[in-house]
């Protein structure tokens, strides 16, 4: 199975780390993120890796090659010419990602204990194209998922903001944690291109497909503002 690692952001909440340093390279107990989480996913036998870059795209590419790739097989996306977002980074990188295997989209930014095997495995006894990792925690957005685990909406905390497939009979309101399984028959479905979040396509798709949330309870750590390292390092040494 291979992994895209979307590291291509700007990382704005993380200044002033990333006025100079990509988010992907920001350091928790001495080991930058991308290093973090290449290991961490060749904990779960991943070593074959697609790695999205924008944001100084040369630090990235110097420090994988600095460090032999960890021993990985890494293919850099290089958005060069546009910062394309979640869901035009994934279409960019289609090319790597034709093989017809399922994938796994992490993002550089997250750190987790997850166990990516039930994730996988709970993808593929549904054959869905896209299962989202989802947890019970504080979050400006939540999903909306029915009883089955399918996508039925979207909640921006913040502003009462909904976006909703069908009325709400009781839906369960869970946060995305940044971590997706893919088939490849996603390609065949996304309509939108250009720059787009993938999230934007996932709510259009969840009125005519079937989208599964894989609920979990491992520790997860959105490592985008300075006070975010600072608690990662409590838990992650």
């Amino acid at each position: 199975m291979k992994a895209l690692i979307f590291a291509a952001g700007k990382g704005t909440r993380l200044k002033p780390f990333t006025d100079h340093h990509p988010k992907a390279l920001a350091v928790v107990n001495g080991i930058p993120l991308l290093e973090r989480n290449i290991k961490y996913l060749q904990g779960f036998g991943i070593n074959d890796f697609v790695i999205n870059v924008y944001h100084f795209a040369e630090q990235i590419i110097n420090f994988l090659k600095k460090n032999d790739n960890f021993g990985a097989q890494i293919q850099i996306s290089d958005e060069k010419e546009e910062l394309l977002e979640t869901g035009g980074g994934l279409i960019f990188a289609k090319k790597f990602l034709q093989d017809g295997n399922d994938f796994l989209i992490m993002n550089a930014d997250i750190l987790t204990d997850l166990n990516i095997s039930d994730l996988v495995k709970y993808h593929q006894k549904n054959e869905d194209f896209a299962t989202l990792a989802v947890s019970d925690r504080t979050s400006s957005r939540k999903l909306f998922f029915n009883p089955d685990m399918i996508l039925r909406g979207w909640l921006n905390v913040q502003t009462g903001e909904q976006r909703l497939a069908e009325f709400n009979k009781g839906f369960k309101a869970l946060a995305f944690s940044g971590v997706h399984c893919i088939n490849p028959a996603i390609f065949g479905k996304i309509k939108r291109t250009g720059k787009f979040s993938i999230m934007e396509e996932y709510l259009d798709l969840m009125l005519t497909e079937r989208i599964h949330g894989f609920e979990h309870n491992a520790r997860l750590i959105d490592v985008g503002r300075p006070e975010s390292v600072l608690e990662a390092e409590k838990y992650f040494k």
